[in-house]
């Protein structure tokens, strides 16, 4: 039991010699370690930088969307009120005309392809 005693004590007496270098580098593992956490982690900078450029895409599409919004309000408000909007609109729509006007509409023939020059087979 002394040779155990003894061999306890030469530790103790070493790490109460060495107590500050070992703090010390215990400190720096811990603040590295926080730092890799804080750059890296679940919710760490490189995230944070992907979800911002993200928010900021979205927030984009969401100015593009509104402004699509307020069109066709603008376009359903005029159609409820103006006149000229509604006759330009059937027009477009139901191809009608003024009684003073014609309209011709040309039945879209569908492309007729090319002929194609006959193979040449050996016999």
């Amino acid at each position: 039991m002394a040779r155990w005693v003894e061999r306890t004590r030469t530790v103790l007496v070493m790490l109460a010699r060495e107590w500050r270098r070992l703090g010390t580098a215990a400190a720096i593992f811990l603040i590295v370690g926080l730092v890799l956490h804080a750059m890296f982690g679940a919710n760490g900078m490189v995230i944070y930088r992907q979800k911002h450029a993200e928010m900021q895409a979205l927030q984009r599409d969401v100015e593009r969307v509104q402004k699509e919004n307020n069109q066709y309000v603008d376009q359903i408000r005029s159609l409820k009120s103006d006149p000229a909007a509604i006759e330009k609109e059937a027009r477009e729509q139901l191809h009608y005309t003024r009684a003073e006007k014609s309209f011709t509409s040309l039945p879209i023939l569908p492309r007729s392809t090319p002929p194609t020059a006959p193979r040449m087979t050996s016999r």
